[in-house]
């Protein structure tokens, strides 16, 4: 486009013999921009006169503007040798180097220009837009002031000007500068008063900082003819969804699909149906949106954007292997594609492959420098591994007249991507009023996590116990060991066998009764919001006894956000032997509950939680009774590194504690992530200096 005005300045500027100037159809071929056919006619006619200035110069800007700029380079250096100080032929040497995308080459060149002539229009605007082209924003806005101040109504000059503001407002978005973006954006409007390519961007950054009302508005400011309303309702799809309405999203979409048909034009039909499928998968629609994306992808082959719907369908649906599969499609076809690369790195991180999920971010901000989401994600992977510490304390109390405080401190210090270590120490006191029983239980814990494969990981927990019931105490290992995997999408497995000392009550310490639970749990999801929760358990204990346990959950997703599901619990437990007066025991017990579980946001950096389920439970022959158990809690994020927990819970469920009484507990958890950073930053900075020096990985 500036190409353009350049030429509309140089043609104004020649000095043109006559409306009927032999040249004249040459001028009207470089005025439509039909370069090729104003080559070839000032070419044959240079053969007629070959020293006309105004026609070599015409053919230089035909050969350069055609796609030769280095030969156009050439052309007008050996104009220069014959016009040493002519302003025409310099100004079009100059601009060759900007055909040729010579932005640092041509800087120098115009700021010359400045000097030998000063004053010309053509030469601050030429430098102006090389300054833009360079991205110094600001010096390119104060030189296309300068040339406004020569002709203050120039429309190349105002033309130039907005772009300098569109890019100049991007660089404060990826600076995330939005305020200064917007006044940017907003000053185009005095020039060019409801411009488009304003709008259109005004709305993204309406977008990007989650002001879903204003990105709306502005989208209808932009619904000025037809098929610019298409446009728009695409845009406020996308808002809606931002906005968690995704119902209303896929309504618009949907709207917006049936109004595409009436115009011929390909592009923006592709837009409407990218947006009315994405809407599809927000609403969990898979099925819909996997038939017509494979339809697609049978009349248009190989397209980036129906790629790219395949593999947001594939994260929607756990499937990440083939989410990968598509966005390495994508990447072959376009290497810098901000969407294959970032799209990559979120599946890697989805198949548990991390340090590729850091390559690909990185790849990312080679092309795309600075970009926040980029930026996000990799500050998301350092916070996943950066090394913490937790501190828990809880205040129980239950109908048994026991009381009980503790606290669990727990160091977790990854060194790897695939290996942590953790360091615990729990220390535990409880009473009874009745009894005045006391007993206190000390338990230190060292324990390792290794991720075998993706999604397979062995974890092992070694500590020893230490509890004391008023004069007397003694020693017991403890062990926790564990292995969990997903051996199918949608699927969770855990295999363990854990020793530990019932700890609950004195009474309970003072027995010294050592648990050997053997357990399996499961969990089973689904692309249409149902899942399946159950878990096994055999207890084997040293006073001889015998547990077995099955719980097993039935639930369904109601919406997203705020997260809520509602399902049916079921429990079985039976022991071996009955020790009612010792602890609860019974041969059968059984537990039928319905429950109902929350979450949400309260502010960005607030969460709540709250769950409750209430049924009927049943122990051996004794009547059905009515079980109750809540649960709730607020989290803040305090800082990046600090949050903060506070929860209570309650239950009346015979099998809540090894005594059978009501049980409630008060609680406070306090992280702090103590190192600004992995351990193995080292390793990161290597692969993000190779990965920006080198080719995109693959």
């Amino acid at each position: 486009m500036r190409a353009f005005f350049f030429l509309i300045l140089f043609l104004s500027a020649v000095n043109w013999i006559s409306a009927q100037s032999p040249m004249q159809k040459g001028f009207t071929h470089l005025e439509k921009g039909e370069f090729e056919e104003a080559e070839t006619f000032f070419e044959n006619y240079l053969l007629t006169d070959a020293d006309n200035k105004t026609a070599k110069l015409c053919y230089g800007r035909a050969v350069g503007l055609s796609g030769e700029p280095e030969k156009a380079t050439q052309l007008f250096t050996d104009l220069l040798q014959s016009y040493p100080n002519d302003f025409e032929v310099a100004i079009n040497y100059s601009e060759s180097f900007l055909w040729a995308k010579k932005y640092k080459e041509a800087k120098p060149l115009y700021a010359q220009m400045l000097i030998d002539f000063p004053g010309k229009f053509a030469a601050v605007l030429g430098y102006a837009n090389t300054l833009s082209n360079l991205k110094e924003y600001q010096a390119a806005l104060d030189a296309v002031e300068k040339a406004l101040e020569i002709d203050p109504e120039n429309a190349s000059a105002k033309t130039s000007r907005k772009f300098m503001r569109l890019g100049f407002a991007n660089e404060y978005v990826n600076k995330q500068q939005y305020e200064t973006a917007e006044n940017i954006l907003k000053e185009i409007f005095i020039d060019f008063p409801e411009d488009k390519d304003a709008l259109i961007n005004l709305a993204n950054l309406y977008l990007i900082v989650k002001r879903v009302e204003d990105a709306k508005t502005t989208y209808k400011r932009y619904a000025t003819t037809p098929k610019d309303s298409i446009t728009a309702l695409n845009g406020i799809a996308l808002a809606e969804h931002i906005g968690e309405k995704d119902k209303i999203a896929l309504e618009v979409a949907s709207f917006s699909k049936s109004k595409v048909g009436v115009f011929e034009d390909f592009a923006l039909t592709e837009k409407t149906y990218d947006r009315y499928i994405q809407a599809l998968i927000w609403n969990s629609k898979f099925n819909a949106a996997k038939r017509i994306i494979d339809s697609l992808q049978m009349q248009h082959p190989n397209r980036n954007w129906i790629h790219a719907l395949k593999a947001t369908h594939g994260l929607y649906t756990g499937n990440s292997k083939a989410s990968i599969k598509s966005y390495n499609a994508i990447l072959k076809n376009d290497s810098a594609s901000f969407d294959g690369n970032l799209g990559k790195a979120n599946a890697m991180l989805a198949a548990d492959r991390i340090i590729p999920a850091y390559q690909n971010a990185y790849n990312t901000l080679k092309f795309y420098k600075d970009q926040k989401d980029a930026l996000g994600f990799i500050e998301k992977l350092n916070l996943m591994h950066t090394p913490s510490v937790e501190e828990h304390v809880a205040y129980t109390f239950d109908n048994g007249n026991n009381i009980a405080f503790f606290t669990n401190t727990t160091v977790d210090v990854p060194f790897s991507t695939k290996f942590r270590t953790t360091i615990s120490y729990f220390f535990r006191t409880t009473e009874n009023a009745v009894t005045i029983n006391k007993a206190t239980s000390h338990v230190l814990l060292a324990g390792l996590q290794y991720k075998l494969l993706p999604k397979t990981t062995l974890k092992a927990v070694l500590g020893l116990n230490n509890s004391r019931f008023m004069t007397d105490a003694y020693v017991q290992p403890v062990l926790d060991i564990k292995l969990m995997l997903q051996p199918l999408k949608v699927q969770n497995l855990s295999l363990g066998y854990q020793r530990e000392v019932q700890n609950f009550n004195a009474e309970l310490i003072e027995r010294e009764i050592i648990q050997n639970h053997f357990g399996l749990t499961y969990n089973l999801g689904t692309n249409f919001n149902l899942g399946w929760y159950t878990q096994l358990m055999h207890t084997q204990q040293s006073d001889e006894n015998a547990r077995n346990l099955l719980f097993t959950s039935l639930y369904y997703s109601l919406s997203k956000k705020p997260a809520i599901k509602m399902g049916l619990n079921y429990q079985y437990i039976t022991f071996k032997n009955q020790v009612p007066t010792i602890y609860f025991s019974p041969e059968t017990y059984q537990a039928v509950e319905v429950f109902a579980d929350i979450r949400g946001e309260i502010t960005e950096r607030t969460t709540y939680m709250a769950s409750a389920a209430t049924g009927f439970q049943k122990v051996e022959e004794d009547p059905y009774t009515n079980i109750f158990r809540a649960e709730a809690g607020i989290q803040h994020q305090f800082s990046k590194r600090l949050s903060g927990n506070i929860y209570g819970k309650h239950s009346n469920i015979a099998s809540a504690t090894a005594a059978g009484f009501q049980f409630t507990e008060i609680g406070l958890k306090v992280k702090w992530m103590f190192l600004p950073k992995p351990l193995f930053y080292k390793q990161i900075d290597k692969i993000a200096e190779k990965t920006l020096t080198s080719e995109v990985t693959q």
